[in-house]
Formats: C-alpha cells, sequence, structure tokens
C-alpha cells in the first residue's frame, strides 16, 4: 500500500493544535509568572494613578499669578490641605497635587523669591502637566485577556494593578528523545562514523527560550528497539514528546513502531514542507508526540512550525501559531514545487537576504539565519525587491 500524500502545512497545524489540551492553571507569585500565560482576564484591582499626579518637577498653583507658596508635595508625602486663588505649592514629578491645584508651572518657567513666586516670560501655568487620577486604568478594569504571555511590561501592569500573584497555566513537561547509531553523545569524542548530538540540545534550548518548562533529555538513543522501548518508558507522563531522527522510511527508522508497540496512535505523517516532510504526529494517552526529522535543519525548521505553536497552546496562548511579517527581498528566487518551502535568510529590518547554504544539514547558515522566508506551494518565481512573508527566529544571530 503506497502511503499517504503529505498533508498541507495549515491542515497539519490545525490537526496538531486539535489535539492539544490546555494545561490546567495555578496560582504564582507574579514575578514567577514570567514567561507564562495568563489563564483568567486580569483585572485591575487598584486605582492608576490614585490621584492627580503632577506630570514635572515644578510648581502646583491656583488662580493667576504672582503666588504666594505655602509648602510643598513630594512623592510619597503628599501636601495634604488645600490652596485657594493665589497660592501654589513646591511639587516633584509624581507627586498628589493639591486640592484646588489649577496647573503646574514648570520650574524653568518660574521666579521665586523667598515664598512670592512668578513668571520668567517662558511660559504659562498648564493643566497639561497633571497625570489625572485613573488615567491610566481604574479598578475593575479588563487590563489583559486570559491567554496573553507575560513578559516585563505585563508584569509591571500587573504588579500596578495591584497583583502579587498571578493565575497562570502549568508549565509544560516536556520529553526531548534523539536517536541514531551514528550520535556521539561527547562531542569531543567522536569516532569518524559518528557525528556529534546536537539536535536534543537545540530542540531543548528552543523550548526553553519559548517560554519556562520542565525538560526531559533522553539519548541520544541506538537504532534497537530495545533501546528505543527504554527510552519511551522515561518519557512517562510527559506532556509532549518530541523526537528527533528515525522517523523516515529507512530499513534502520525505528521510531514510528516503537511509539506503535508503546502504544502511540499516529494521527498524521508526513507533512508537505521543505525542509521537513517526514515528520509525525501522535498520541499516547494524554502525550502528544511530536515526531521531527534527523537533519538539523528540518528539526528546527518543523519545530518553528509545530513544537513551539504546540507548546504555546497548551500553555494556553491566544496567538499560537508564528506571525509572518512582509519584507522585499535581495535577490530573485525560483519558482516552488508542490511543498511550501522555508528558506534561512538574513533580516535588517528592512530587506531579507536568503542565504546561499540550503542543505538540511548545514549548520552554519542556520546559525547566521533570524529568519525564514516562506515560499507557499506552486509559487511562481519571485524577483528582486518583491515583498515576501518571513517568520522571524530568535535563535541567536544578529540582526
Amino acid at each position: 500500500m503506497a502511503p499517504l500524500a503529505p498533508i498541507p502545512l495549515e491542515v497539519a497545524q490545525t490537526r496538531l493544535l486539535a489535539l492539544a489540551s490546555v494545561l490546567p492553571p495555578e496560582q504564582v507569585a507574579a514575578a514567577e509568572a514570567l514567561g507564562r500565560y495568563l489563564a483568567e482576564p486580569l483585572l485591575a484591582r487598584r486605582t492608576q494613578p490614585p490621584a492627580d499626579l503632577s506630570a514635572m518637577d515644578g510648581y502646583a498653583v491656583a488662580g493667576d499669578g504672582p503666588w504666594q507658596v505655602i509648602g510643598e508635595s513630594r512623592c510619597g508625602e503628599a501636601f495634604g490641605r488645600a490652596i485657594g486663588a493665589g497660592q501654589a505649592i513646591r511639587i516633584s514629578t509624581g507627586a498628589i497635587m493639591p486640592e484646588g491645584g489649577e496647573a503646574v508651572l514648570l520650574q524653568e518657567n518660574a521666579t521665586r523669591d523667598g515664598d512670592q513666586l512668578g513668571l520668567n516670560g517662558e511660559g504659562d501655568p498648564t493643566p497639561r502637566h497633571i497625570r489625572r487620577k485613573g488615567f491610566d486604568f481604574a479598578e475593575g478594569d479588563a487590563l489583559l485577556p486570559a491567554g496573553t504571555r507575560i513578559g516585563p511590561a505585563q508584569l509591571a501592569l500587573a504588579l500596578s494593578a495591584g497583583h502579587g500573584s498571578l493565575p497562570v497555566r502549568r508549565v509544560p513537561v516536556l520529553a526531548v528523545l534523539d536517536s541514531g547509531d551514528e550520535l556521539a553523545s561527547d562531542p569531543e569524542d567522536c569516532a569518524p562514523d559518528q557525528i556529534p548530538a546536537s539536535n536534543g540540545a537545540m530542540l531543548a534550548a528552543l523550548a526553553a527560550s519559548t517560554m519556562p518548562c520542565v525538560i526531559r533529555r533522553i539519548g541520544p538513543v541506538a537504532d534497537t528497539h530495545e533501546a528505543l522501548a527504554d527510552a519511551l518508558a522515561q518519557a512517562q507522563g510527559a506532556d509532549i514528546l518530541v523526537t528527533s531522527g528515525g522517523a523516515s522510511v529507512g530499513e534502520h527508522d525505528l521510531v514510528r513502531p516503537a511509539l506503535e508497540a508503546w502504544g502511540a496512535q499516529i494521527d498524521f505523517w508526513r507533512a508537505a514542507i521543505k525542509p521537513g516532510k517526514p515528520l509525525m504526529v501522535a498520541r499516547r494517552g494524554d502525550t502528544l508526540v511530536l515526531g521531527l526529522p534527523g537533519n538539523p535543519v528540518s528539526g528546527f525548521v518543523t519545530a518553528q512550525l509545530f513544537l513551539l505553536p504546540l507548546l504555546r497552546a497548551m500553555a494556553g496562548a491566544l496567538e499560537p501559531l508564528p506571525r509572518r511579517v512582509m519584507a522585499a527581498c535581495a535577490s530573485d528566487l525560483p519558482p516552488v514545487g508542490k511543498r511550501r518551502e522555508f528558506l534561512r535568510a538574513h533580516w535588517d529590518g528592512e530587506i531579507v537576504q536568503p542565504l546561499d547554504e540550503q542543505d538540511s544539514s548545514a549548520l552554519r547558515s542556520l546559525a547566521s539565519a533570524n529568519a525564514l522566508i516562506e515560499r507557499p506551494e506552486q509559487s511562481e518565481e519571485v524577483k528582486a525587491g518583491t515583498y515576501v512573508p518571513l517568520i522571524l527566529i530568535q535563535n541567536g544571530a544578529i540582526a
């Protein structure tokens, strides 16, 4: 029986994400939520600012000048009384405006002689320099939807809104298994018929740089049914098992039969993408299995398109799939065949340059790329200057 035809990228991603179950919520200290996804909408527990504040250093004034300075308002120590027409107080940036204060006279526009305050001719007092109570948010406001990733700005917002802890999704448990008789675990002790094992470390690093997760490294594992069975037993209880290599159709590609013997049910095998055609998705109980190609570039690309979206989906992300940006291509690109192509490239913020070497084993080219040019299947030739879609990749390459 002939193997089924590879399925299109969007179909493969949809089928994979349909298998994903969102992980349960837990409450953690706000600082520990960095990189994780909100399990509930974030509502403000306080008003920010809590009162009218000065946006500049100077004087809070009431009425027309000249004014008499009767006190001071500093951050953390408000003046505490009202001022009337013809009165002013010294005020610092971020300090509470006094009741009756109508405007702020900037320090550089003021002249002062003892308690007497006047203008130096450079500018009048203005309410423009007052940050009104609640202009940022008010108690009860919805600030962030569920599924938002907590980054530095979101963390600051949550703390400012009165949250010392946050409801987030549980951290995913990821088992990373790489297999192959040719893999040497020690890169400094590698026989002529071996290659250093790098895919497992690469995939683990990709996951860890995307979000907090618990990672179990398994392997490298020999190409035998017994060794693979022992390795799969170590993946018991993981949310995701990602394998590298052994998922193709060669005589020694034993991952698929080993998974089936383990009790995993194959959902689909082979995606219409280049690099990365021998992709496998399976499930065993609550564990989702991603079988990625052994060639390092193929493994990297398929991880960007499948592993990272799966991690984000299970962690509750609103938008798990990679985003595209458009950029002008620096050179001509040839037509594309039946498979969606992803070309390693370097993007300088305006122009994207495809890299010369696109072989799926070439790590030097991958390490200098910061983007993947996406070429839809059956695309016609692209001329230099044409805008093409990019997936930006965070792999350490200088932008």
